[in-house]
């Protein structure tokens, strides 16, 4: 009687530290996956920051490139595409849409020597730069924090806690799009 008492009682303590183990485990997946979130909502505060900027600089433009339209047009269409994202893959999509954009029109302001000595495009251009930069630390950030959450949840034992606690992989990263790494053509 006595061994069996003894045999329930260490299996008692046995389950209990597992538990305990899982519940750990569980907590540490659950952190970084708030993690996560957290710093999505930093990346997205930098890119609201950049779509508000944005309006200010193409009627600053507007006033010396008018028939720059096609160009506006993508503007306004990526920036319509950033208000409606729903989740951060089409808030990515939208942004690198609306970066392919903005891109295009700091080329043809080269184009246009009275703009680029204008006092509010210098000062606006400032502040786009500031925020591409801050843009940039966010989504380093939040690519790292991807990282280690999608690192974790596949290494033994947090894979069965993961799976169990129904906790999956995240692939909403930022990535470079191909044509990125390509200068734009300047047309005279």
């Amino acid at each position: 009687m006595k061994i069996a008492l003894v045999i329930v009682l260490i299996l008692v303590i046995v389950g209990v530290a597992f538990g305990g183990k899982f519940v750990g485990m569980r907590n540490d997946l659950v952190t970084q996956n708030e993690g996560i979130r957290a710093q999505w909502a930093q990346v997205d505060v930098a890119l609201q920051r950049r779509a508000d900027l944005i309006p200010n600089l193409v009627e600053t433009v507007k006033g010396f490139a008018r028939h720059e339209t096609e160009i506006f047009t993508a503007i306004a269409n990526a920036r319509a595409a950033m208000a409606g994202a729903k989740n951060p893959q089409e808030r990515i999509a939208a942004n690198d849409q609306l970066s392919g954009a903005l891109g295009r029109l700091l080329v043809v302001t080269e184009n246009y020597p009275q703009l680029r000595s204008n006092e509010n495009f210098l000062r606006l251009q400032d502040e786009l730069a500031g925020t591409e930069n801050r843009i940039s630390v966010e989504r380093r950030k939040y690519n790292e924090a991807l990282e280690h959450y999608n690192a974790q949840i596949q290494k033994f034992p947090y894979n069965v806690v993961a799976s169990m606690s129904g906790l999956t992989r995240n692939d909403a990263y930022f990535q470079t799009e191909p044509g990125a790494r390509q200068v734009p053509k300047v047309q005279f």
